[in-house]
């Protein structure tokens, strides 16, 4: 069985570019009356012991909600595991981070809760989110004990996520009944869908 974090740490990943909605800051995308990142907080902060933002642009917009923001230190918008690695470098070592994207407005409610399970339950080094249809590989539970091994992982020139999930042993948290909370923007044409989701009442 995995050792328990001492500490959970949600990390919102705002670090992209947002290609496909022509560069606009998703975290920042009014859902609903407010920006998209508000939402996000709502639900993750009481499922965590502290919070971080990994941006990439306009870091004092995100320091107005009062939570430590962390750029990345590889240039150039390096994807998520870039995210992932300047988190790391910003928790303690006993610490694990709880991964969410800034362009998904409601993440699960029991997301920290369910791959906590997952990870402790499954002689696992790190837990992934499924939705009962695909991995969802940005909802994520990590131990900092991992940092060496990503940092590695980065310099070697790699990116992508899942082979380095595939380094490790890996356990999956089932969120098949909460598949509609993975829904997330990324063209103008889902915002109408992402505004019902906020609106839906109940967890």
């Amino acid at each position: 069985m995995a050792a328990t974090p001492a500490a959970i740490i949600g990390v919102i990943l705002a670090g992209g570019q947002a290609r496909r909605l022509g560069g606009i800051e998703k975290g920042l995308v009014e859902v609903a009356g407010r920006p998209m990142i508000e939402w996000i907080i709502d639900t993750l902060v009481p499922q965590v012991d502290a919070v971080l933002i990994n941006a990439n642009r306009n870091p004092d917009r995100y320091r107005q909600y009062g939570f430590p923001v962390v750029a990345d230190r590889l240039a150039n918008f390096q994807g998520p595991l870039a995210g992932f690695a300047a988190a790391l470098e910003d928790v303690p070592a006993d610490a694990a981070i709880l991964t969410v994207p800034c362009d998904s407005p409601v993440p699960p409610p029991e997301l920290a809760a369910r791959l906590l399970d997952a990870l402790e339950g499954g002689n696992a080094e790190l837990a992934v989110a499924h939705d009962g249809e695909r991995l969802q590989p940005v909802y994520a539970l990590i131990p900092a004990c991992l940092r060496d091994s990503l940092d590695a992982f980065l310099a070697s020139g790699e990116r992508k996520i899942d082979l380095w999930y595939a380094r490790h042993r890996m356990a999956t948290a089932d969120f098949s009944d909460r598949r509609d909370h993975f829904l997330n923007l990324n063209r103008p044409g889902e915002l109408a869908q992402v505004e019902r989701l906020v609106r839906r009442p109940g967890p």
